[in-house]
């Protein structure tokens, strides 16, 4: 007995993957801590296909009929491409808060001229804005807010249906709110640091008036990297909690 598969079925299945892999491939190639430039782009997009091959039959009732003509197809893809970048990006623009943190707690600290690769970025950055960044990225697989993401690729299907055009407006608006967000963030997470630089600069100014002769450099820098070592060493735990709490709320947007 001779088996028989429609073959009518084939285009429209390998369309529904392509396009899949259009959305879920981009996403994954800039998500953060899944999408990392660190880790090597084979891995990324093995990672991405797998993904793709889990979720096409369970997204498949999503896609209306398949459109024909090589510009609407064309066009679909172009949009799956935009929607998958726009989810990695906005996880990812999220993340830059720690950079920002980073940065400000560096420059409060008297560490701003520490400067190393930061590997999640490709670029040299603080080295305060680097460590932060890499334990985050870490707390994000230990709290396993990296299910998110998944589950966040497979609603997005849902709340972004396929073939449904480009929302470029909300998309912007989305935008422009997680980066005001992220800096915000950022600057909440230094607070404590801020507030310190302010209190011991004051100390210092009122110091050098009262005794000229004392070298005011050579004991204030040893002294602040000193005291910002100490309040990062207490704070650290705090400002990662708050951090992936926030996090988590970004993520929560793309799950129904």
């Amino acid at each position: 007995m001779v088996l028989s598969l429609p073959t009518d079925i084939l285009p429209e299945t390998a369309l529904l993957y392509v396009l899949a892999f259009a959305r879920i491939g981009t996403a994954m190639m800039v998500l953060p801590a899944l999408g990392e430039m660190s880790v090597s782009a084979r891995i990324r997009l093995v990672m991405a296909i797998a993904v793709t091959v889990v979720l096409a039959p369970v997204i498949a009732p999503t896609y209306p009929a398949m459109p024909l003509g090589v510009g609407a197809m064309a066009a679909n893809m172009i949009g799956e491409v935009g929607i998958g970048l726009f989810i990695g990006l906005t996880a990812r623009m999220f993340m830059s808060a720690l950079q920002v943190a980073g940065t400000i707690i560096a420059f409060q600290t008297g560490l701003a001229f520490a400067m190393n690769m930061d590997p999640t970025q490709g670029i040299q950055g603080a080295i305060v804005g680097t460590y932060l960044a890499v334990l985050g990225t870490a707390m994000v697989f230990v709290t396993d807010l990296h299910h998110l993401m998944l589950i966040g690729l497979r609603d997005s299907f849902t709340l972004f249906p396929p073939l449904s055009g480009f929302p470029t407006a909300d998309f912007l608006a989305v935008a422009v709110d997680t980066m005001a967000g992220a800096f915000t963030l950022g600057v909440k997470l230094a607070a404590p640091f801020i507030v310190f630089s302010l209190v011991f600069y004051s100390g210092i100014g009122i110091l050098s008036k009262l005794i000229p002769q004392v070298q005011i450099f050579f004991v204030a820098m040893p002294a602040n990297i000193l005291f910002g070592f100490i309040i990062m060493f207490l704070m650290l735990s705090s400002i990662m909690l708050y951090f992936l709490e926030h996090f988590e709320a970004v993520l929560l947007r793309f799950i129904i």
